[in-house]
């Protein structure tokens, strides 16, 4: 920084001090204006509220279901477990220590994207065939859990 580089501060700008007064510009009714829903404490509509009208959220209809037991796997690719070194023992303590995963959620499941060079023991709650297949392929063994 040099000289001719420095700024003046900004200005920092006072808090608007409502109800202090009628020479504050903000004194008697505070910038609520005479009576009605806003001026009163608490006052105003809930969020979506249309004045009366049927909210745009009740307009539009309902679609699907949400399965309350389903089961949320975290996902590990094949070309992901390449990082590990040859023949160690892939689990999913593993895979949260080296922060492949964050989170084990229902479990851990190995999808077959990309290509393993390494020969790897995979232990895993769920495998897809391609993912299986080809973990056999490269000479590893598969276990699930």
């Amino acid at each position: 920084m040099k000289l001719h580089e420095l700024k003046p501060a900004q200005a920092k700008k006072q808090r608007n001090r409502v109800g202090r007064g009628m020479s504050s510009g903000n004194g008697k009714t505070s910038g609520r204006g005479h009576g009605g829903q806003n001026s009163r404490s608490g006052g105003g509509v809930r969020l979506g509220f249309e004045g009366g009208q049927m909210p745009l959220f009740q307009r539009l209809p309902k679609r699907g279901f949400t399965n309350i037991n389903r089961k949320e796997f975290a996902i590990v690719n094949l070309e992901t477990l390449n990082n590990f070194d040859e023949g160690a023992e892939v689990t999913p303590e593993l895979l949260l220590e080296t922060g492949t995963i964050s989170k084990v959620k229902s479990g851990v499941k190995i999808l077959g994207n990309g290509k393993l060079e390494k020969k790897l023991t995979v232990k895993a709650h769920k495998f897809s065939a391609s993912a299986k297949e080809a973990i056999e392929a490269a000479g590893g063994q598969t276990e699930v859990m």
